[in-house]
Formats: structure tokens, sequence, C-alpha cells
């Protein structure tokens, strides 16, 4: 997520923070490169104009001239500017009765299934949300919508074999929304490979009756410039409440998340970032800002954290790396409830400074043999890896469709984590690494 955009950023700004002095000449050239990065990203030429602007407005002003550091004063303005173009404060939902919603955008942007997200979403915060499928153009995604439904449970609304009239399947979803005691409705709509005067009108249509309290524009982050037009259009055509943008996770450039909100000026709301229905993130700007300046997201971390960790075994665990009694089923727990948090590449990049270590991508066929390795040793040997004999390491190996080495390799790197753990201070010096200079809040009871 903002790779190519968030390396580009970190160069520049660290030769900024070598300048012993910043004058006007050190902004104007820092400036040019970001100009550069932003237009390589796929931001808007006007969106980019217009931000560069503003940021060497504030830059070559008094409070950077006579900063006591000019140059991580620079980054914070960077930041602060980049944080507005994204939205400035999070808007959340409209929720209030009927709490209708409308979900819109072109065929292949992932509408259907981010309804389902988005009703999972609002079911974890204790409400009751229904979807309703009005989309009639395309059988499959009626069926797609009742099978996300049945797995996250969530009631589905489904119109009768060929109706076309759209208007006449709102009408009766809308009683049936009431007899099933709902307090939000999402209303999955047909798209289009392009915009056209059939969608617009039928769009019109279905929201003049609705009266929807939020029109969500689902869009492909991958998309790049030509996600701001469908925005723009999409926005003059049915007015847009606000953005969802989907595959953000397999978007290096970032240029749509920047470009939406300041040419339509409609905020993200939410930001897709996987293919499981748990993966929707809120959108706040801030924290993005954050993500794409190297900074982290430990509140998104956390947040992430808090839905799958059990409070009681997280306890548990911290005893166990105290003690280093840490075992192999610790081991398949903690690959497990990581799994639950999304791609971890994705988890990684929440952490503050690791993005300056280059590409996070995870060989997760790698992580998958690792695992096959554990489950295919016993509740014995899990527990006590050091009865691992030849012949028992073997057997391991063939049970997982491994090599008598990478078991080896497992065993060897597990044997170093436990003496890890047994030194307070290599794992002090661990986790201030983990935490940059000033180590991690508190020392974790080590």
């Amino acid at each position: 997520m903002f790779n190519q955009l968030s390396d580009r950023l970190e160069d520049t700004f660290r030769k900024l923070r070598g300048q012993g002095k910043i004058n006007e000449k050190n902004v104007t050239d820092a400036l040019r490169e970001i100009r550069l990065a932003l237009l390589e990203s796929d931001v808007d030429f006007k969106v980019t104009k217009e931000f560069v602007a503003s940021v060497k407005e504030r830059a070559v002003g008094q409070e950077v001239l006579r900063s006591v550091t000019p140059g991580q004063q620079i980054v914070k303005i960077f930041h602060d500017e980049l944080a507005e173009l994204l939205g400035g404060d999070a808007a959340p939902l409209d929720l209030n009765p009927p709490a209708r919603m409308l979900m819109v955008g072109l065929n292949g942007a992932g509408k259907t299934t981010t309804s389902a997200k988005l009703a999972l979403h609002l079911r974890k915060q204790g409400r009751k949300p229904v979807l309703i499928a009005c989309d009639l153009m395309r059988p499959a995604a009626i069926e797609q919508l009742a099978v996300l439904g049945r797995e996250i449970d969530v009631p589905v609304f489904t119109p009768e074999s060929g109706e076309k009239d759209v208007v006449k399947v709102a009408k009766r979803a809308v009683e049936w929304a009431r007899e099933q005691g709902a307090t939000a409705s999402i209303f999955d709509t047909a798209g289009r490979q392009e915009i056209d005067t059939e969608l617009v009108a039928e769009l019109k249509e279905l929201r003049d009756f609705l009266e929807p309290r939020e029109v969500i524009l689902v869009a492909d982050a991958a998309t790049g410039q030509q996600a701001v037009s469908v925005a723009t259009h999409f926005d003059e055509a049915v007015g847009i409440s606000g953005i969802i943008l989907t595959k953000l996770d397999g978007d290096a450039r970032g240029g749509a998340a920047l470009s939406m909100r300041a040419v339509t000026g409609r905020p993200i709301v939410f930001a897709g970032t996987g293919e499981k229905l748990s993966q929707l993130e809120t959108f706040v700007p801030d924290r993005m800002a954050n993500r794409i300046l190297g900074m982290g997201d430990v509140v998104g971390l956390v947040e992430k954290a808090s839905e799958v960790i059990d409070e009681e075994e997280a306890v548990k665990m911290a005893e166990k790396l105290k003690t280093a009694s840490f075992d192999f089923n610790d081991f398949l727990a903690q690959m497990k409830m990581m799994r639950k948090m999304g791609p971890l590449e994705n988890v990684l990049g929440m952490l503050p400074g690791m993005s300056k270590l280059g590409d996070l991508q995870v060989d997760e066929k790698r992580m998958r043999r690792v695992e096959a390795i554990v489950l295919s040793m016993t509740e014995k040997e899990r527990k006590r890896p050091d009865i691992l004999n030849g012949r028992r390491r073997l057997r391991i190996a063939k049970g997982s469709g491994t090599s008598v080495t990478e078991v080896n390799g497992l065993l060897r790197q597990f044997s170093q984590m436990r003496k890890m753990m047994k030194s307070k201070g290599k794992m002090k010096r661990l986790l201030s690494q983990m935490g940059g200079p000033g180590g991690l809040p508190g020392d974790l009871g080590l």
C-alpha cells in the first residue's frame, strides 16, 4: 500500500533532515522531487500543483526557517497538509433512521463484496443491517450477495426471477427491511463497464425513491486517475456522499486515494485492504498520512488486534514469553491469530519504521510450509521440541511434504528465539530495535 510513493518521499525527506540549515533552495528542490513522486503515483495534476503550492507557502515561512530542527518541521508540515488532502477529520456514516445506503460504481470495482463487508462492519458495531440485491443486470450478483449474506449471517433480500423494474424491487425491499427490524439497509446496484445514460437514469430513479442517507461510490484504487474521472461523473450524476476504495492493499501508487477527496470534495469513508470480508478499514486521514510517510499506524494495529485477540489468552501468552515456556502449540496459535488480522505485509506496514526496510512482501507459501511442519508434529513433540531426534524429524518432513533441512532450519530458529526470551537484555535490545531509538512504550515487564 503506497509503497512506491512512500519510498520516494522517504528519500526526499532523508536529504532534508541531513541539512544543517534549511533555505528556500532546499525547500524548492525537495518540493520538485515531491511533485514528481506524486505525479508518478497517479495523483491528479491539478491536485498535485495545489498541494505542492500549499506546502511551499508554509515551508518557506518563519515557522520553518527559525525552527531548531527545520528538516523535521517540513516533514510535519507535509504530514498535516497530506492529512488535510485526504479529508481532514474522519466523517462517520449517517446512520440515522431509516439509514439507507445506496452502493454505486462501475463493474469490477467490487460493489457486491464491499456491500457485504460494510454489512459485517455494521453488525460488529451492534447494528442490525440487511443487504438488498438491486443488480438486475447480472443474476450472478444476486446469488453472490445471497451467499455472502449467509456467510456473515446478515439477511438478504433477493428479487423475483426475471424482474426488471429496480424501483419495484426497492419498494418491496423497504417493506421487507422494516419487517426484519433492520437498522441499516444496504442496496447493491448494477454497474456498467462505462457510465452510460441508462445506468444514470436507473440510479437517479432509485435514489429519488429511496432518499438514502448515504450514496457511496465503490471505486477500484488501482485504476489511478481513471478512478478520479469516475468519481466526478458519479458525483455529478447522483450526488455521492462518500467513497469506499477497494483493492488499496494492491495499489503501490495511491494516486486515487490522494486525488478523489480533493476532486469531489467527498470523504473516503472506508478502504478495502484484502479479499476477506473482515478486511474493511475505516479510512482515517491522519493515520493514512502516517502510513504514507512510514510512521506506521499503531492505533489501527491495536484496533485490528483487539478484534481477533482474546484478552485472557494474550495475558497467558505474555507470561509464557517472559518465562521462555513458549512452545510450538503457542507458535501455531500465534500464526493463526496473525492470519486473522489480514495479510502479514499489511500488518507489518502499520509498524513505525517498517516501510524503511524495503519490500514487505511476505512469502505466504513459505509460511504454509512452516505451518505444515508444526502440524505434522505430535502434541508431545510440540510441547517438547528437544525430543525431536533424527527419526522423528524425517517423519515430520515426510508428513509435511518438506525436507529434513527445512525442519532442522525451523527448529534452529525456534531454539534461538527461546534463548533470546531467556535473556532479558537481548529481548530489550530487540524490542528497542523494533520500536526505534526510544523503544516500545513501557518495558513489557522485562
